[in-house]
């Protein structure tokens, strides 16, 4: 039942996407030069040949000025009521549960990654504006980022420019990861303040018993990413 709710909300996206942009008044030409994606993907995406990943529909919903649960075509509640979101189910396999209403300054999701069997060779890389944090639920995420690749598990948090090029995938081992996110612009991010400059590249993890990552790592089979065992030094740190 759940696939199931996943795939409406997919298959309903596309024409939401469009009726957006026409009352937007813009044109696939216009959207694509502001965004950066192809007139052809936003076509196929709007006709529902292609998911959209969760970059593109943030793209998109800032573009147009619209939330995520419009999109998703989660109708408000009474106030009285509790609120609930629909899930949305992207191109690269994740479900996302949006937790914020306003696509405007910080926004937050909760993301889960399904098992899988095969691991890549590494997490497919994004990079756009903004400043990410994302606290680790359940499981094991392998986060790349820029040349970096950490295995974070329950309880680590990690924060950083999305500038730099990031990917997050499941290490395969035990089940899914379920990891929660908050992305707001630069100025906005995590209650850092314009006065504040961000590190292009820097990474931050919660203090972790060393016992368990070593014991939770083993071997280094196949394409399983090591267990960061240091904190990367923030790049610039003192020199302000």
């Amino acid at each position: 039942m759940a696939g199931e709710e996943l795939g409406d909300t997919s298959a309903a996206m596309g024409p939401r996407l469009r009726a957006a942009r026409e009352h937007h008044g813009a044109t696939l030409a216009g959207i694509s030069r502001a965004t950066g994606i192809s007139p052809s993907t936003l076509s196929r995406i709007e006709t529902g040949r292609r998911k959209p990943t969760l970059e593109v529909v943030l793209k998109l919903a800032k573009e147009y000025g619209v939330s995520l649960d419009v999109l998703a075509g989660t109708a408000p509640v009474p106030a009285a009521a509790p609120r609930t979101s629909a899930p949305l189910s992207f191109g690269d396999d994740k479900a996302v549960l949006p937790l914020t209403r306003y696509v405007g300054g910080l926004h937050a999701h909760k993301h889960v990654l399904p098992v899988v069997e095969d691991l890549p060779a590494r997490p497919r890389q994004v990079s756009h504006e903004g400043y990410e944090w994302l606290c680790v639920l359940y499981g094991r995420l392998w986060l790349a980022l820029g040349s970096q690749d950490l295995v974070l598990t329950a309880g680590d948090v990690a924060e950083f420019d999305t500038r730099t090029p990031h990917g997050m995938a499941n290490t395969g081992l035990g089940g899914p990861v379920e990891y929660l996110i908050l992305f707001g612009p630069q100025a906005n991010a995590c209650g850092r303040g314009p006065h504040r400059p961000l590190a292009r590249s820097p990474v931050t993890r919660s203090p972790c018993d060393r016992s368990r990552r070593r014991a939770a790592q083993g071997g280094n089979h196949g394409n399983q990413p090591p267990v960061a065992e240091k904190r990367p030094t923030v790049p610039g740190a003192g020199s302000a």
